[in-house]
């Protein structure tokens, strides 16, 4: 597989993800980043936790949805997520959701 053909690959994958994503996005109320993920969820519980002086996030999320190319299937069951890292929880507001129809949007 040469470089290129690569490359056209990984953007057919992302372009299928974008689309998925624009598919899914209103069933969901929040959106949770961290550093290695994003996520889609309606629930989620969030505990910061100190240990020896260092303090970091336990995040817990139930029915989600992970943006992740790479994985089979991005509808999760559970996923808990430990890190040190920062964790950016927002509520999605319904006018948030207006995404282009088309894919005329997607810089990939």
């Amino acid at each position: 597989m040469s470089a290129e053909d690569l490359e056209k690959y990984e953007t057919e994958m992302e372009l299928k993800l974008y689309r998925e994503y624009r598919d899914v996005v209103g069933l969901f109320k929040y959106v949770i980043e961290t550093e290695r993920r994003f996520y889609l969820t309606n629930d989620y519980e969030m505990q910061v936790h100190s240990v020896q002086g260092e303090v970091f996030f336990e995040v817990s999320m139930a029915d989600a949805w992970v943006w992740d190319m790479y994985r089979p299937a991005r509808f999760v069951k559970q996923v808990r997520v430990l890190t040190f890292k920062d964790v950016n929880i927002e509520e999605l507001n319904k006018s948030d959701l207006d995404l282009p129809s088309d894919d005329s949007g997607f810089n990939a």
